[in-house]
C-alpha cells in the first residue's frame, strides 16, 4: 500500500478513536485481527475498544459461538454479532449506557493459505447504536479478496474494515457508505457482492436498491436476491446446485417468457438427472438492460423485480454483456450442470464475431470459455417474418467460416432446441406488450400471465394508468 492510502485509512481509524461516544468490541476469525490492528496502530484505541478477540481454533470458536457446518458464513457472522453485542450491553450498560453508543464489529474470513488456494472471501458485520440505550442497527457485507498473497489480502481486509466501520458511523446515506467501501484501495483488490442494512437507522432502506448500487458503482459484477426480496450471496445459493438461467428485460414478463423457461426446464431436469430441489432457476438482467436514457430508473427496476418475485423467481443482476462472461461467473460457484435459456435472436448474436473484437482469440476464445464446463444453451424458436415459418436453433444461418464450429456444437448437444412450446406464444414480444400497455391498449393483457396483469394494474407499473370512468 502506498503512503497516501495508508494515511487515509489511519485518519479514519483515528477519527473513530477520538470519538468519545463510540465504544465496542472487535471479534475477528480466520485472517487475523486486521481491522482491530488498524485502531491500535493509530493510537487512542483505549477510548474506543472495550475488547478484541480472535478464535482461530474451531473448538474454542464453537465453545463461544456454538457449533456450525461452515465457519466462514453469514450464519456464523450473525451468531458472532448476536453474542458479542448481548455480552457488551450486559457488562457495560449500567456503567456506560447513558454516555456511550455501543457497537460490535465482527468478521469471519478465509484468506489465501499456503496449503491451499480456495476462494478467498469473508463476511463482515457491524451492529451499532445511533443513540445511547437505543435499539441497534446492523449492516453486513460479503467480500471477495482478489490479491494473490496472504499478506496483501490481510492488508486489504484491514482497510475495507475501517472504511466499513467509518461509513456506518458517519455516512448517514447508505449510498455514501457503499461508495466509500473501496476508498484507499487500488482497483481490483476487493469485491463486495452482498450488502444488507437493517434496524431503525435504515427503516426506509430497500436492500434491493442497495444491492443494485454494488453493481452500478463497480464493487461487484453481479448481485442476487430471492423472490421475497432477501439479498443473498451467490455462493450460499449455488452451493452444490445445478443452475438454469434465462436472460431478459422482463418489461414485462409475458407468456412467451414463461413458456421458454418451462420448455427448457423440462429438458434440463431430464438431462441433468437432478431434482427440482437441486435446481436453481435464475432470471438475469444486465445492468445495460436497466439503463433508461443512460441512467438507472429505480422505480422501473423495482417493478420488474416485484413482478418476478410475484412469480417466485430468484433474480440476478449482472454487468455481463457477453454470455461467456456470465458462464464463467456461474461456473465459479458450482460443478453441477449449467444451462442458459434464450431465443433464436440471442443465439445469432452469440455467433456474431463483432462482439469479440476485444478478445485476442476472438469468437473461438469466447466459445471456449462458455462451453468448457459442459454448459448448454436451450434455444426457443422464433417466427421467421419473411417466410412465416418457425425458425429453430438448428436452422440458424451463421457465417460460412463458423458453420463447422456451429455444427460441432449442435452435434454434441451443447446447443439444443426447445421443442416443447406453445406456437401461439411465438408472436408475443415484450416491447409490443409494453407499447400497448403504455398506449392504453388493453390488448397487452392477453400477452401477459394473469398474476402479472394484476400486479401491473394494482401498482401502475411501466406507465400503466387505470382508465377514467366516463
Amino acid at each position: 500500500m502506498n503512503a497516501e492510502m495508508d494515511v487515509g485509512t489511519d485518519k479514519k481509524a483515528f477519527q473513530i478513536n477520538l470519538d468519545s461516544k463510540k465504544y465496542g468490541t472487535f471479534a475477528e476469525i480466520g485472517a487475523g485481527q486486521e481491522v482491530a490492528r488498524r485502531f491500535f496502530h493509530v493510537g487512542g484505541a483505549s477510548g474506543t475498544i472495550a475488547k478484541t478477540m480472535s478464535a482461530y481454533d474451531m473448538t474454542f470458536s464453537d465453545a463461544i459461538y456454538g457449533s456450525t457446518d461452515r465457519y466462514v458464513s453469514r450464519v456464523r457472522l450473525q451468531t458472532m454479532l448476536d453474542h458479542e453485542y448481548d455480552l457488551l450491553v450486559e457488562r457495560l450498560d449500567a456503567k456506560l449506557g447513558d454516555q456511550r453508543t455501543f457497537f460490535v464489529f465482527a468478521d469471519t474470513v478465509a484468506a489465501r493459505s499456503f496449503k491451499q488456494h480456495n476462494e478467498s472471501h469473508g463476511w463482515l458485520g457491524v451492529r451499532f447504536q445511533t443513540q445511547t440505550r437505543g435499539d441497534p442497527s446492523q449492516i453486513i457485507i460479503h467480500v471477495r479478496m482478489l490479491d494473490e498473497t496472504n499478506v496483501d489480502q490481510q492488508e486489504a481486509l484491514g482497510v475495507i474494515g475501517v472504511n466499513f466501520l467509518y461509513g456506518a458511523f458517519y455516512h448517514h446515506e447508505p449510498e455514501q457508505l457503499i461508495s466509500s467501501l473501496q476508498e484507499n484501495l487500488t482497483p481490483g483488490r476487493i469485491q463486495v457482492d452482498m450488502i444488507k442494512f437493517s434496524g431503525p437507522a435504515f427503516a426506509g432502506v430497500d436492500n434491493r436498491l442497495m444491492s443494485l448500487q454494488l453493481v452500478s458503482q463497480g464493487l461487484t459484477d453481479a448481485i442476487m436476491f430471492t423472490a421475497d426480496g432477501e439479498t443473498v450471496q451467490p455462493a450460499e445459493v449455488f452451493y452444490k446446485k445445478a443452475i438454469l438461467v434465462e436472460r431478459g428485460s422482463f418489461r414485462p414478463v409475458t407468456y412467451a417468457t414463461n413458456d421458454m423457461l418451462d420448455g427448457a426446464r423440462k429438458v434440463f431436469l431430464k438431462e441433468s438427472g437432478c431434482s427440482d430441489q437441486e435446481l436453481i432457476v435464475l432470471m438475469e438482467m444486465t445492468l445495460e438492460n436497466l439503463l433508461t436514457e443512460g441512467q438507472l430508473n429505480h422505480a422501473d427496476f423495482l417493478a420488474r423485480v416485484d413482478i418476478l418475485g410475484a412469480l417466485g423467481r430468484t433474480v440476478l443482476v449482472s454487468r455481463f454483456g457477453e454470455y461467456y462472461r456470465l458462464a464463467s461467473y456461474l461456473s465459479r460457484y458450482t460443478n453441477k450442470m449449467i444451462g442458459l435459456v434464450m431465443g433464436v435472436p440471442s443465439l445469432m448474436e452469440i455467433f456474431d464475431e463483432k462482439y469479440y473484437l476485444n478478445l485476442e482469440g476472438g469468437i473461438l476464445e469466447a466459445l471456449g470459455r462458455m462451453f468448457k464446463g459442459g454448459l448448454k444453451l436451450y434455444v426457443y424458436p422464433m417466427i421467421d417474418e419473411e417466410t412465416g415459418g418457425i425458425l429453430t436453433a438448428t436452422q440458424v444461418s451463421v457465417a460460412s467460416n463458423l458453420r463447422s464450429l456451429f455444427q460441432y456444437l449442435i452435434d454434441n448437444r451443447f446447443i439444443q432446441e426447445i421443442t416443447d412450446y406453445n406456437p401461439k406464444y411465438l408472436r408475443i414480444y415484450p416491447p409490443e406488450a409494453l407499447a400497448k400497455l403504455q398506449a392504453g391498449d388493453s390488448g397487452w393483457e392477453s400477452m401477459v400471465p394473469s398474476e402479472v396483469v394484476q400486479i401491473i394494474k394494482k401498482r401502475e407499473f411501466f406507465g400503466y394508468r387505470a382508465p377514467v370512468a366516463a
